[in-house]
């Protein structure tokens, strides 16, 4: 599984079976590799990579993460592990930080 950022600021979430630094390689480089998302917004940036033994794995971590908000997959790029939990938490789970004790 692997992050991509593009030029327009966005994340683009994938799984390959080839390494994260080739597969972004084809995302720059080669128009038929290369996903119509960032194909659009050239030149894209590896800014996270996660190896898995089966591309089954990666691709069910690809499509976690795919459904996180920016924030979270910030944090996850950013390696703040305690983070993730509290940005898993929807609007009305999280403590609210005006209304006091």
């Amino acid at each position: 599984m692997y992050i991509v950022e593009c030029s327009d600021g966005t994340f683009y979430t994938g799984s390959t079976v080839e390494d994260a630094e080739a597969r972004t390689w084809a995302h720059n480089n080669l128009d038929e590799k290369a996903a119509n998302y960032t194909r659009k917004r050239r030149p894209v940036r590896l800014v996270c990579a996660e190896e898995y033994e089966r591309i089954e794995e990666a691709f069910a971590r690809e499509k976690q993460v795919q459904g996180w908000s920016r924030r979270k997959k910030q944090a996850l790029i950013d390696e703040r592990w305690d983070d993730l939990p509290e940005l898993s938490r929807t609007a009305t789970e999280r403590p609210d930080a005006q209304s006091g004790p």
